[in-house]
């Protein structure tokens, strides 16, 4: 329990991992967690970007370092970890936040028009990337009695849409899937698992949907993505598990 002199969420020894996290909603987490006191490891795809970033949060005296790199290639995922290891020491917090594949949302084309390629993208990076990659850090978690898995997902896999989302969604639903289970399998080793599903994000020029869709009228943030993170993070989000929790400013409510 927390008293007057221990702040709420607070992360100060615990390490994190945040996948595409060089901009964006990706950044907005890494900004929340080392707020709170986390060392992070900034990975992304565009090497150049995740050491911008990272450049960036230490000037302003946050301890992060960069680990770029496709986390769709297991070689890769090693080198993350290991890298992550090196500067900061092993994982706590493991946030899959990678989902969009390069040339998205250009090459969205609907179910029809897709081929089996399109969906090994989707699978590749939403699925296969979050079970690689959660492989690597579980038995350290578990071993320890603390571990916070947090995926990153849309509201495309509860809401249909025609935008043409079909193999996005699927494997979005196809994690969400794999993370309840997690929960039930490792829960009474200290480890949690839960979800985030986003609504309309001020990205990709969704913002005028958003302020017709959404109950506040307004598209959420890196910074409301980064505050839910850093609370199921935390040590006072012990007994939230197996959740997908819907953050999508009241788009939808049921």
């Amino acid at each position: 329990m927390n008293t007057a002199s221990q702040p709420l969420f607070d992360l100060s020894g615990r390490v994190a991992l945040v996948t595409g996290s060089g901009q964006g909603m990706g950044l907005g987490i890494v900004r929340a967690l080392a707020t709170q006191g986390a060392r992070v490891i900034i990975n992304d795809y565009y090497a150049d970007r995740a050491e911008t970033s990272a450049q960036a949060l230490r000037a302003e005296g946050f301890q992060v370092c960069a680990a770029p790199g496709d986390i769709t290639k297991p070689e890769v995922r090693q080198q993350i970890i290991d890298v992550a290891r090196k500067e900061f020491g092993n994982i706590d917090i493991l946030v899959h936040n990678a989902g969009v594949p390069p040339g998205m949302p250009d090459s969205l084309r609907k179910f029809r028009d897709l081929e089996d390629k399109d969906f090994e993208v989707q699978l590749d990076l939403n699925l296969r990337a979050v079970l690689g990659l959660t492989r690597l850090v579980l038995d350290g978690m578990c071993e320890r009695k603390f571990g916070r898995v947090v995926i990153i997902s849309s509201e495309s896999w509860r809401v249909g849409l025609s935008y043409g989302l079909s193999n996005y969604a699927a494997a979005k639903a196809a994690a969400l899937g794999f993370m309840r289970q997690l929960a039930h399998e490792v829960g009474r080793s200290g480890v949690t698992a839960n979800a985030l599903s986003l609504g309309c994000m001020n990205n990709f020029g969704y913002d005028e949907v958003a302020k017709a869709q959404t109950a506040v009228g307004r598209a959420g943030t890196p910074d409301d993505v980064g505050a839910a993170v850093a609370y199921l993070a935390s040590s006072e989000a012990s007994w939230m598990t197996g959740q997908v929790l819907a953050l999508n400013g009241g788009s939808v409510t049921a």
